[in-house]
């Protein structure tokens, strides 16, 4: 690497590297104070905020304004990175925007966009700390019925990393135009008395508005879809203007789900949303058992958008030589993840989900039920 490069990223890093001016250490972002916060020498440090309540919170702002809507991918283009305080010379993904120096734990957090991305415009910092993740991480297991007794008292989470995952918000505003056919059930006898189900069926249509408010989607193709999904949603009404200082002592990365294929996604979330919501509206107005052919065809306005850094602490736990994955969501504390699974109790309860059909069966076939 020549001089000048290598200067350019030694200044990349320096500039946003928060430093004790007590003893020099790095400085990190700390849940429980809300401050920056030295762990050497007990320095705090306040984060400073916007003058006025209305700019502390993340603003929406024009989805068709956004100059950069594409999506990026992992993997295929890497930086290099000189820690100021040891020298080390490390290479990380061109997405990564925070990280920590395994060599000395000095915090990187480089520029949040490139030139052709977008800069978060919203962060929800952690508000729960390490140990409280651990903590929820105890409790949890514990309430896992199928985990293995010993995996319960053995499980130990391995190191925690605190990680700000990219996501987009949509707001919009909705109209629908629907048809379908709803049907009312009655009862109707023959000539024997024996009764039977009819169902009448009618047409109906009209037009349903709805104004969606701060859709989540996930910007990260990078960790397990389904445990995220387990300790989300987040308080997304609750983000604050962005703010570097947020991010010292965390990893963070940047969007690799774009701006648009973040909409396509969320519309197509909002249309299964929709559906059901005009199921159940026919069903409500009209009285009715059922609802059949249902077509449906929204447009959207207004639309607007925030892109937010959301907090989620990972960790794992090795039983039985195998590794299990777990999350803990950085501002409610939910934790969701994978557990082992006992074959005996999964065989105890299945035997004794038996056992209450067989004797459902039997006092059903005597009369008593």
């Amino acid at each position: 690497m020549s001089n000048e490069r290598q200067e350019e990223y030694l200044k990349e890093v320096d500039e946003h590297d928060a430093k004790c001016p007590t003893c020099g250490a790095s400085i990190q972002f700390n849940p429980e104070s809300g401050k920056l916060h030295c762990s050497f020498c007990g320095y705090e440090e306040e984060i400073d905020q916007p003058d006025s309540i209305e700019d502390q919170f993340a603003q929406e702002l024009d989805f068709h304004q956004a100059e950069a809507q594409k999506s990026f991918e992992w993997g295929k283009e890497k930086k290099v990175v000189i820690c100021d305080a040891c020298a080390a010379e490390m290479i990380y993904d061109a997405l990564e925007v925070a990280n920590v120096c395994p060599y000395c734990g000095s915090n990187h957090v480089m520029e949040a966009a490139a030139e052709n991305s977008l800069e978060p415009n919203g962060i929800i910092p952690f508000a729960v700390t390490k140990e409280q993740a651990n903590s929820n991480f105890r409790k949890w297991i514990k309430r896992k019925w199928f985990a293995p007794n010993e995996a319960k008292r053995s499980a130990k989470a391995d190191a925690f990393s605190g990680v700000y995952l990219p996501y987009w918000t949509f707001d919009s505003k909705t109209r629908t135009k629907y048809s379908a056919r709803y049907g009312k059930n009655r009862t109707v006898s023959d000539k024997d008395g024996k009764t039977r189900t009819v169902t009448d069926w009618y047409h109906t249509s009209g037009t349903y508005e709805r104004f969606i408010d701060d859709h989540l989607v996930r910007a990260s193709k990078r960790y397990n879809d389904r445990i995220l999904k387990q300790v989300e949603p987040f308080g997304t009404h609750q983000s604050l203007t962005f703010n570097k200082d947020f991010l010292h002592g965390y990893i963070a990365e940047r969007y690799s789900v774009g701006l648009e294929e973040g909409w396509e996604q969320a519309k197509q979330e909002i249309h299964s949303r929709l559906r059901s919501e005009i199921d159940s509206h026919i069903r409500q107005r009209h009285f009715a058992d059922k609802v059949a052919n249902l077509q449906i065809s929204t447009v959207h306005s207004k639309v607007k958008y925030k892109y937010l850094m959301l907090p989620l602490w990972l960790s794992s736990f090795k039983y039985k030589e195998k590794i299990y994955q777990f999350m803990v969501n950085g501002q409610t504390g939910k934790v969701g993840g994978q557990s082992p699974i006992s074959p005996i109790k999964v065989a105890f309860a299945v035997l004794l989900g038996l056992i209450a059909v067989g004797i459902f069966l039997y006092l059903n076939n005597e009369g008593y039920i």
